[in-house]
């Protein structure tokens, strides 16, 4: 099991970012938390996107918290980064979640560089992409395949940005999840940079043929090809 924090600078970040990654990580009995550093406040459209994001969460499975600082002015000085010390501490969180570092939006690098000074003794911490990342070369990849009519589910309670950003349009977000699906031989996938990534080599019991059979099939299940997409993207 992991505890798990996923950091986004506004609403609708983290479930752009990683939303499929966080369902697997539930379904998987981990913890999930996601901080939202800011609240939305000079994105488009005039809805109340705290309780956008509350909705999200809440399709998500995950607990909330918020950082409560400015939109657009994010810096990565030292209250930011003992603000986010604050929220690995207080979740145990072992795996890390963020922005990618090279993007074009200054609260997205704000929010990488906060983020990596904070969890610099954390063991695992991982860059998800943006719609205003620039340069991005993954190295790790979720499958999603599973889990990414949740993704769009969780991304329609974003309802102010869906209808007004071309960036958080459901087809968009499918074909992206395709394209790395491709790159990392699976269905759908989600990409990450990974400032590190330790594996748990620990040793488990070796599964009875029957079992192993059975795992293979879960793997083939989760390559199809989701069949509940095209009524979301309606």
């Amino acid at each position: 099991m992991a505890d798990v924090l996923a950091i986004g600078a506004h609403p609708d970040d983290v479930e752009l970012g990683c939303g499929g990654a966080l369902l697997a990580h539930v379904a998987a009995g981990d913890t999930v938390t996601v901080l939202v550093l800011t609240g939305g406040e000079a994105g488009p459209g005039t809805a109340n996107r705290h309780q956008e994001q509350r909705a999200a969460a809440e399709t998500l499975g995950v607990s909330l918290r918020w950082g409560g600082l400015l939109d657009c002015s994010l810096t990565p000085d030292a209250a930011t980064v003992r603000l986010v010390e604050g929220v690995l501490e207080e979740t145990g969180a072992d795996l890390v979640y963020v922005h990618a570092p090279d993007d074009s939006h200054q609260d997205h690098r704000a929010a990488a560089a906060a983020t990596r000074s904070a969890a610099r003794r954390l063991p695992r911490v991982l860059h998800y992409q943006s719609p205003s990342t620039l340069t991005f070369n993954p190295t790790v990849f979720v499958d999603v395949t599973g889990f990414l009519s949740g993704k769009l589910v969780a991304l329609k309670a974003h309802a102010s940005q869906v209808e007004l950003s071309p960036m958080v349009e459901p087809d968009a977000v499918v074909a992206a999840a395709r394209y790395w699906g491709s790159q990392a031989r699976i269905g759908y996938a989600e990409a990450f940079v990974p400032t590190r990534m330790v594996l748990d080599l620990a040793p488990t019991p070796r599964a009875a043929p029957a079992a192993r059979r059975e795992q293979a099939q879960v793997v083939a299940e989760r390559r199809a090809v989701p069949r509940d997409l095209a009524a979301l993207l309606d």
